[in-house]
């Protein structure tokens, strides 16, 4: 089980279907309506803010989207990217 998978299962299921549905609009490429905002540091990386969880994806010249990272926000939250 990755880091993702964990961090689901110990939401509340109001919580999970929010960033569920948040996911499927990444990838379906819907943004509007999302806090986006576009990383530092090149890379392709964006962040979606959804309260205090972050979704952090990227975006690879062909246009394919990968979810990288989703967790609260902390100290540690952008760092190895």
């Amino acid at each position: 089980m990755n880091k993702i998978e964990k961090f689901l299962r110990r939401l509340t299921a109001s919580e999970r279907k929010v960033i569920e549905e948040c996911v499927k609009k990444i990838l379906l490429r819907e943004l509007s309506g999302l806090d986006v905002k576009k990383l530092k540091g090149g890379k392709g990386a964006y962040r979606v803010r959804l309260g205090s969880i972050r979704i952090i994806f990227t975006e690879d010249q062909g246009g394919v989207r990968r979810i990288i990272v989703i967790e609260r926000r902390g100290d540690s939250t952008y760092r190895n990217l």
